[in-house]
């Protein structure tokens, strides 16, 4: 049974996807650790979302999508041994707001709060991150800058279960 939060999730245009698997592939070929996630960004998530949350997405995100993110620098998350490294993105005004709507309603969320991201590096060791940053901007820095957002769905990891809003 997955412990993983049900999520609303942005997905990109296959092409970025496999762009970006190369680049985890890459990483790993350099001794860092595999990195084995969908590449996605993330609007909000929780233990279970509600149906509130839910209904909301389905009416907010279509309008929405595509949607194109632009890569704006590269950050860490986590203040502990194990730490995110991610890509820092910016989108459009109307994704912006809607997101934050989202988030809003989710009340297991940090409120109308949105830090659009694409994770490159999970659960690395704090040790490494610099090296690792390091990497990733040299792998990254002209082969990836913009991104689009093709999909939008809600992700159920305990039935393994898309349920899309929008997009193919």
């Amino acid at each position: 049974m997955s412990r993983s939060p049900q999520n609303i999730l942005l997905y990109l245009k296959p092409c970025e996807e496999q762009t970006i698997r190369e680049i985890f592939a890459e990483l790993a070929s350099r001794g860092f650790p595999i990195q084995h996630q969908e590449p996605h960004i993330s609007i909000t998530f929780a233990p279970e979302l509600s149906d509130d949350v839910i209904a909301h997405a389905a009416q907010l995100l279509p309008p929405v999508i595509p949607a194109t993110f632009q890569r704006v620098g590269t950050v860490v998350f986590g203040t502990k041994r194990k730490q995110t490294v991610a890509w820092l993105l910016e989108t459009t005004d109307e994704l912006e707001i809607a997101a934050r709507e989202l988030s809003a309603l989710n009340i297991h969320g940090r409120g109308p709060r949105w830090t659009p991201h694409l994770t490159m590096g999970l659960r690395l060791p704090r040790e490494i991150v610099p090296e690792y940053i390091h990497a990733l901007d040299d792998l990254g820095s002209t082969l990836q800058k913009e991104f689009t957002a093709q999909r939008a769905g809600l992700w159920k990891p305990k039935s393994r279960e898309l349920i899309l809003y929008a997009g193919e």
